[in-house]
């Protein structure tokens, strides 16, 4: 066991019952570390910041009652979402931190390159907002991930834009549809030692069918380099289904699908100015599967075996360490969508004439749409959106949310059914296809 602090607390000593304390994310880390270990479940070590860091670091700023007005503000209809959002970002980023909590932060860091045996260990920097992974909202993607972080200074710094994305324009809008009292939720920033899947691979997992809700499958999309392009949509990965009541036999092999895909691009790491960077893949690389079939058959029991222990269906990110060809859960959450629906409501639709097939990708939802075309290219101009209409565009992230809130439907050029467009389309209700590769041209 490590020394806990006030500031600090490493993942080997949190549960999933201290949400509170370091969110939904860091303390469902320490969860699995502390009882899915034995179980062979292997999660990367690293610790998290507390929720009273937070409030201690906006206290010993003096900036609680600037950002309450500046949403005040914002509610009342004095300043726009992003003249709100950007003012109080700017309010974390030119604080300082306070001494005891960046000396906790640099003292667990140092301990984790120790444990490594490295000068400098590289880290991934998560945010974990303490109302998070709820089980009716998934705030995927609402707060920022940093990866590649080396060395003490660097830490800080991205642990503070951590703090500060509490407050991007999409995380404000989420909280307030959803009801949140912005006052009331704080963030714990999770440090992590990052897998070296830039030369491995890495991606989503899901422990039920994200479409039909059919509890007997595991769905696993994978793709070369970091997991950032698979969460974001930006590749078109594999696809593996594996029929779960079958894999507790280990003689058998119930894999039921393997879909090849495009995975044009990988994320690999790049500078201390730009950690990481995309890079073309390989011929051989697009043309191979990601996983073998034993590594596609020991994430599903992974799956599995966190499945039973948190008595739900959840999401997961995994990375294969290239180095070491060690496979790695570095998040867990519940799924959100599925498990939430409404089974007594059936919804059918009629096509009353058939058209043209203008593209064909992978159906996301359970509903018919038609409507007039908005094609948005770059995030820079989503106010031209047309409410109502049907969003068209490459990939979409979280800065995408406050109109896809307002389209009909959406369609993607690139993005898997684990994708950030995916997840999101099924939780706002919407029919989407991903995934098309040519929507936008």
């Amino acid at each position: 066991m490590h020394h806990v602090t006030a500031h600090v607390v490493w993942f080997d000593d949190l549960k999933r019952s201290d949400v509170a304390k370091v969110g939904g994310k860091n303390s469902s880390l320490g969860e699995m570390i502390q009882e899915l270990g034995l179980q062979g479940v292997d999660v990367p070590p690293g610790f998290a910041t507390t929720s009273d860091a937070y409030w201690h670091f906006i206290d010993e700023n003096q900036i609680r009652e600037s950002i309450g007005k500046s949403i005040a503000d914002w509610t009342a209809g004095k300043a726009s979402l992003s003249e709100t959002g950007a003012a109080i970002r700017q309010l974390f980023l030119r604080a300082d931190w306070p001494a005891a909590t960046a000396a906790a932060i640099v003292e667990a860091y140092r301990s984790l390159a120790d444990r490594a045996g490295q000068a400098d260990v590289s880290v991934a920097v998560r945010s974990s907002a303490t109302a998070e992974d709820l089980p009716d909202a998934s705030f995927a993607g609402q707060q920022e991930t940093f990866l590649n972080i080396v060395g003490e200074t660097e830490l800080l710094q991205a642990c503070k834009r951590c703090f500060a994305s509490l407050f991007t324009d999409r995380a404000i809008s989420y909280r307030q549809t959803k009801g949140f009292d912005h006052m009331k939720v704080a963030l714990s920033v999770g440090i992590q030692q990052m897998v070296r899947s830039d030369i491995g691979g890495s991606g989503v997992m899901f422990s039920i069918d994200t479409e039909t809700g059919f509890d007997k499958v595991v769905l696993i999309d994978a793709a070369w380099g970091l997991g950032e392009n698979v969460v974001q949509g930006a590749v078109d990965p594999d696809e593996y289904q594996v029929f779960k009541p079958l894999l507790d036999d280990p003689t058998l092999s119930p894999i039921i699908s393997k879909k090849c895909g495009g995975k044009t691009i990988k994320m690999i790491y790049g500078s201390a100015e730009q950690p990481t960077r995309n890079v073309p893949t390989s011929k051989a690389e697009r043309a191979a599967f990601v996983l073998s079939d034993a590594e596609i058959l020991t994430l599903s029991r992974w799956a599995a075996t966190i499945e039973r222990h948190y008595g739900c269906a959840m999401d997961m990110e995994w990375a294969r360490d290239g180095h070491s060809g060690r496979l790695y859960i570095v998040q867990a959450r519940p799924e959100t969508v599925q498990s939430n629906r409404e089974t007594a409501v059936f919804s059918s639709y009629q096509i009353k004439s058939k058209g043209k097939t203008l593209l064909k990708g992978l159906s996301i939802g359970d509903a018919v749409v038609s409507g007039q075309v908005c094609l948005i290219e770059n995030a820079r101009d989503i106010g031209q959106f047309v409410d109502g209409s049907i969003l068209v565009t490459s990939t979409t992230d979280p800065d995408w949310v406050p109109i896809m809130k307002r389209a009909a439907a959406i369609v993607t050029d690139h993005g898997g059914r684990t994708s950030h467009a995916a997840i999101v389309s099924r939780e706002l209700g919407l029919p989407a296809i991903v995934g098309t590769g040519t929507a936008t041209q």
